[in-house]
């Protein structure tokens, strides 16, 4: 006992602490033997902060030791994750919950105007001048995917990036995401004449959920054709949860050795940028933007190489992607937000604060349609293009920390207790809020049929929603794939048949011509018209897969399924009349556990009844014409 003494003074001694500041913690005091140095500080830590009733039921020495030491682990981790230590993430919480139970508006004193931002029409000559910039600037910008949740709110037991995005070719999101990138990356570099470097980046935020599954999708999948150097994974702790206005951090109800925690938000991705040293390294590698997306949208990279061109062209050092908004949709508005004493920034706004923000600031009104019949405020999409010099000066002052907020669900109106543990949560499109008046902060405006067609919902869900309301489930997004594939080839001429509405799952969707191409085929509207000629038509039952770099259809009639696959060196012109029984859509009961879960999620399967398939495997060229 003596030894143990000893020991311990000592150890206080090297950290320059009294002997006395473990004695309002009797349980606690009497375990300073089993602890490491490293281990005490951090006790320290936890008392110098109140958190005293985290040892109120820790036993004598030799019960439970190792526990009480992986306890220490996990407070270690919150301490190292959290951006300036855990004393910093208590410290906000306390000041946080003191202003939500005195019903603090985090936006008094703001007066909201419209922001200055780039409209565009798709298709016209800026808009193919802007996709053209963009690609040029591509092999200079680093792609981030942030992925840390599971498609459980789907209906979906595995990651949400594994997914697929259409069932026509069974592409999963994250397939079609690094495909996308490396579309970019040839290009930029036939471009740039390869002056630049040319392996664009992937880092991908993944979570304790997702982490581990996210990494064997990509090496069961050979990373989908990238390089494993090229992506970057980076996990994301989760946070301590709070039990009441004091900031008493709260004990997992199952085990009195643990904090329980939940997820921060996606707005971590900014301090694992800044903490792992990637940011750094993508500027000694010249890189010049870093672009910002999520996981299951799959009509993001129709928009990308425009709005990048918008971020080079218009010098942004942060650009917002954004779709038109109709008033009091559930989608957050683009803001610009001037403050009584000067401040100034632009921000998203989210839906249910914006109308209230803009009655209160003179606009009788509130949240309403102009003229055009949208809002005068963007639709926010949450995919965003900074670029890497001012972040990293900014990020360099914060410490990759992003404004936080709390939601916590009070018991009563006296707000003095929970429902349940509470916890500070952060947004990534929140980071412009601590950007100076200078910064160059901008949005790019896309149509929503070709940008915006997020897969967040469950069939139950997406049924109940409204009709003339997004669904937003793995039946609408696969349904605007099809849409935004038909309305862009009826942009260059094709004659594609109007779609027949059909039900699945309770949802009345659009069912347009099953048309998926490859980003190889086809990255930008500028790719489509070199690579369509002539009269062509399309009919609504029909299928068509695109899938090879010089793939050319010329004259094409095409009703039924036709599918074309060929290698990079061979040059494969399609045309004529082709007809045959095709793919057909059917039915399938959401309920019925008998089919795979990424089918049920759509309600329906495809049936390939018959179709053209051609398949070119040797370089040359050759014509098809039946």
């Amino acid at each position: 006992m003596a030894s143990e003494l000893g020991s311990t003074t000592e150890k206080l001694s090297q950290l320059g602490i009294n002997g006395d500041w473990a004695a309002s913690t009797p349980n606690l005091q009497k375990n300073l033997g089993i602890l490491s140095s490293h281990q005490i500080a951090l006790a320290k830590l936890l008392l110098d902060m109140g958190q005293t009733h985290l040892f109120e039921h820790w036993p004598e020495p030799g019960i439970d030791d190792e526990e009480k030491k992986s306890f220490f682990d996990q407070v270690s981790r919150l301490n190292a994750s959290y951006p300036r230590g855990l004393g910093a993430y208590i410290q906000n919480a306390r000041r946080l919950l003191a202003d939500s139970k005195a019903g603090k508006n985090p936006f008094d004193g703001f007066t909201p105007s419209v922001p200055s931002g780039e409209v565009l029409k798709f298709g016209d000559d800026n808009f193919a001048k802007f996709e053209e910039a963009g690609v040029r600037e591509s092999c200079k910008a680093a792609f981030v995917l942030v992925a840390g949740g599971l498609g459980e709110r789907l209906g979906y037991n595995g990651i949400k990036v594994a997914l697929p995005s259409e069932s026509t070719t069974g592409t999963c999101f994250l397939q079609h995401y690094i495909e996308s990138i490396l579309a970019l990356q040839e290009a930029s570099c036939k471009l740039t004449e390869g002056q630049s470097q040319t392996e664009v980046p992937l880092a991908i935020m993944t979570s304790d959920d997702t982490h581990s599954r996210t990494l064997e999708l990509l090496e069961s999948n050979a990373y989908f054709g990238m390089k494993p150097s090229q992506v970057k994974l980076l996990k994301q702790e989760k946070v301590a949860c709070l039990d009441d206005n004091d900031g008493r951090l709260a004990v997992d109800a199952k085990n009195k050795y643990r904090i329980q925690t939940k997820p921060h938000g996606h707005g971590d991705v900014h301090a694992l940028l800044y903490s792992s040293g990637l940011l750094n390294v993508w500027h000694d590698a010249g890189l010049k933007w870093v672009l910002f997306f999520q996981d299951t949208n799959g009509l993001l990279f129709n928009a990308i190489p425009a709005a990048l061109g918008v971020s080079s062209s218009k010098q942004y050092h942060v650009n917002s992607l954004a779709v038109p908004r109709k008033a009091k949709e559930s989608i957050g508005g683009i803001t610009k937000l001037t403050h009584a004493d000067g401040r100034m920034m632009v921000i998203n706004v989210e839906y249910n604060q914006l109308d209230p923000l803009l009655r209160a600031t003179g606009y009788a009104d509130g949240d309403a349609n102009c003229e055009t019949g949208y809002s005068p405020f963007p639709g926010n999409i949450n995919q965003l293009i900074l670029e890497l010099d001012p972040y990293i000066k900014e990020l360099k002052k914060t410490g990759g920390a992003i404004e936080e907020f709390v939601n916590p669900k009070y018991k009563d109106s006296s707000k003095t207790s929970f429902k349940s543990s509470t916890r500070l949560e952060c947004m990534m499109q929140d980071y412009p809020k601590t950007l100076p008046p200078s910064a160059r902060v901008g949005f790019t405006v896309m149509d929503k049929w070709l940008a915006y067609a997020p897969v967040k919902n469950n069939p139950e869900d997406a049924a109940r929603v409204p009709k003339g309301n997004p669904n937003h489930s793995a039946t609408s997004g696969e349904m605007a794939i099809y849409r935004a594939h038909s309305l862009i080839l009826r942009k260059v001429g094709v004659q594609i048949d109007d779609p027949v509405l059909q039900v699945f799952n309770g949802q009345e969707v659009e069912v347009w011509s099953r048309i998926v191409w490859k980003p190889k085929w086809a990255l930008t509207f500028a790719d489509v018209k070199n690579k369509i000629g002539g009269s062509c038509s399309i009919s609504q039952r029909s299928t068509m897969v695109l899938n090879g770099p010089n793939v050319f259809i010329e004259d094409l009639s095409l009703d039924g399924a036709l599918i074309v696959n060929s290698v990079e060196d061979a040059e494969v012109k399609v045309g004529g009349p082709v007809q045959n029984k095709g793919w057909v859509l059917e039915q399938v009961d959401y309920k019925d556990a008998s089919v795979p879960e990424e089918i049920r999620t759509r309600g329906f399967k495809i049936n390939k009844i018959e179709q053209w398939e051609l398949n070119y495997t040797k370089p040359g060229s050759v014509s098809f014409k039946p």
